[in-house]
């Protein structure tokens, strides 16, 4: 796997984060940015341009569809790959599909494969 890849994990759950961000990094040797809402996400994707990001879309707030949408429209962030984390399958537009969305990741994930998934998905 490519080592030197950087990828923002947005999810509101502080358990999810910790343990996403260990195992990616172990596991897939990545950097991993965390941020525990939507508007922090969005903060960090425009100051560190991450490689990839992944994206929870149940958040209190500012939720994943909002994340997404701003992800989009801001031309610092829009080019970057993401990947939807969702704990059922949603239904997403398919223009959001192509729109920079690589994938969706359901909840709860196998975590030793996930480094190998988004890898995949991202074709990296």
């Amino acid at each position: 796997m490519n080592s030197h890849k950087k990828i923002l994990l947005i999810d509101d759950e502080y358990r999810i984060r910790e343990v996403t961000k260990m195992i990616l990094e172990l596991m897939g040797g990545w950097t991993v940015l965390t941020a525990s809402s939507g508007y922090e996400g969005i903060a960090v994707a425009q100051s560190e341009h991450p490689d990839a990001i992944l994206l929870d879309m149940m958040m209190p707030d500012f939720d994943g569809t909002q994340t997404l949408a701003k992800l989009q429209a801001d031309i610092t962030t829009k080019s970057i790959p993401i990947l939807l984390l969702t704990a059922k399958a949603l239904p997403i537009e398919v223009n959001q599909l192509s729109n920079g969305v690589k994938g969706m990741i359901e909840k709860p994930f196998e975590p030793l494969q996930l480094a190998n998934l988004i890898a995949r998905s991202l074709g990296w």
